[in-house]
């Protein structure tokens, strides 16, 4: 058991649930840290490679049923999301965006053609798929979204920019949301649609062992049978990103366990004054209030899976969880680097590394201030948007 576990939260885990949990912690220990901080520093990582990988274990949609999809529930998935952003928050991006984002959209919203063409390719990351919600004019306001699609006969035509899109420069497939007449609309899009072009934003501080880019459509005409039929209005791309949330609540646990772990590593082992670091009142000061309010995270974030195991999960509940914990990681993460000194900026501690992925993860899939806000208005009655 971790000293971290000051609850003894993990026997409330199924042993089903930890035996997961330790195949994921068992694949990042092989196929990510020994390489990650070198994917960080180049900037660059095999998402394909990884995808690979993540599909012979079933991880990627595993949250899903049928087409391949491993079936397994909200709690295994969020254990999974933690052990690989332990690894890298770009890592666990990619099977966020694969799974709770691309493969969600196309699973609960998709034609059984679509499902049947996307899911298995995908589930076995032999396919990629992205998400393109987010505009360059439009991120925390997508009902302004400026992407049109409109009717041509038969046929689709979508024009627009999406942008800070994970996985956009390697997928083969992209969800794309788009204005039509009738309100907004979800569509199927092959990347190599003629049209559609991906452009890899470079010289990001953050998320750097993760694969970002831009879509822009110009004119690009797709068939009928690309529109996702059951995707109606915004609530449709919202309920996806309500399905990446709730890994993102249980991912940042990951990074911040990581931090933790480190740092009480050095302070029990680096010696200062004739005594280790971990022997001197304000090091155990630090060490005791992250890791109790790791702790709270971690109840959190299974109370939560065990409510959308019933089927009970609210977005506003969510919200809850993506703000406090998201949050508190990040603080973790900087305090953890004061522990390490002058050794905490260096690539040869993940402690940096996680610091800096967290202030995107405190960005995407909703910022602090809009989770602040979805919580007020569970709490007033109030929409402060508008």
């Amino acid at each position: 058991m971790s000293p971290l576990d000051l609850l003894d939260i993990d026997a409330s885990l199924s042993e089903e649930e930890r035996q997961i949990r330790a195949v994921v912690r068992q694949l990042v220990d092989d196929k990510v840290r020994p390489h990650v901080a070198g994917w960080y520093e180049q900037g660059r990582v095999p998402a394909r490679e990884l995808a690979r990988e993540f599909g012979k274990l079933g991880l990627l949609g595993m949250h899903l049923t049928g087409y391949g999809c491993a079936g397994s529930s909200a709690v295994a998935y969020g254990l999974a999301c933690l052990e690989l952003e332990a690894g890298d928050s770009g890592v666990r991006s990619l099977v966020s965006v694969q799974g709770s984002l691309a493969m969600y959209a196309i699973w609960r919203f998709g034609s059984e053609e679509q499902k049947q063409r996307w899911l298995p390719a995908m589930a076995a990351g032999e396919a990629i798929g992205c998400f393109g919600l987010t505009e360059p004019d439009h991120g925390s306001d997508p009902a302004s979204m400026t992407t049109r699609a409109r009717r041509d006969g038969g046929d689709w035509v979508l024009h627009g920019t999406k942008m800070w899109i994970t996985n956009a420069p390697v997928a083969d497939v992209a969800v794309v949301w788009a204005r039509t007449g009738e309100g907004v609309r979800g569509f199927a899009v092959p990347m190599d649609t003629p049209g559609v072009t991906a452009r890899e934003i470079g010289r990001k501080m953050s998320l750097r062992a993760s694969v970002t880019g831009e879509i822009s459509l110009d004119d690009v005409r797709l068939p009928a049978a690309a529109q996702l039929p059951g995707a109606t209005g915004l609530k449709a791309p919202l309920s996806c990103l309500t399905e990446a949330r709730h890994g993102i609540v249980w991912g940042a646990l990951g990074a911040a366990r990581e931090c933790l772990e480190t740092a009480l590593g050095y302070a029990t082992s680096r010696t200062q004054f004739g005594k280790p670091l971990a022997a001197f009142q304000l090091t155990q000061a630090k060490l005791a209030d992250m890791a109790v309010e790791w702790n709270k995270g971690y109840l959190l974030a299974l109370h939560l899976g065990r409510l959308a195991d019933a089927g009970r999960l609210r977005p506003d509940q969510v919200s809850v969880g993506k703000l406090n914990n998201v949050r508190e990681a990040l603080a973790i993460a900087r305090q953890c680097r004061t522990i390490l000194g002058a050794n905490g900026v260096s690539g040869e501690y993940p402690v940096m590394r996680h610091a800096n992925n967290l202030e995107s993860v405190l960005t995407y899939e909703g910022t602090s201030e809009i989770h602040q806000l979805v919580v007020g208005q569970r709490l007033t009655g109030l929409s402060a948007f508008a």
